[in-house]
């Protein structure tokens, strides 16, 4: 795929995170640039995997991340982990 046509899709994801993610009750919290590795990082708020998924399903991001690679970590509070972890002890 040309840079024409990468720029045009990463502005279209961009200009529509906004709402879409709204659309899918997640919170972009920020986004960071790594311009020499052509790496994003990105960290969302969100209230299930569930709504996540069906947000990188939204067409305007599944065309930009289909042209990148992409890797999603999930995340949780030290204090969401000890929930996880007391609760395994039962």
């Amino acid at each position: 795929m040309n840079n024409e046509k990468m720029r045009k899709l990463a502005s279209e994801a961009v200009d529509k995170l906004p709402t879409l993610a709204k659309k899918h009750g997640i919170k972009p919290v920020g986004s960071w640039s790594v311009f020499t590795e052509h790496l994003i990082i990105q960290v969302f708020e969100t209230p299930s995997l569930d709504a996540f998924m069906k947000f990188q399903m939204e067409l305007e991001i599944m065309k930009w991340i289909a042209n990148n690679t992409t890797e999603t970590k999930i995340a949780m509070t030290q204090e969401e982990t000890m929930k996880l972890l007391k609760q395994a002890k039962q």
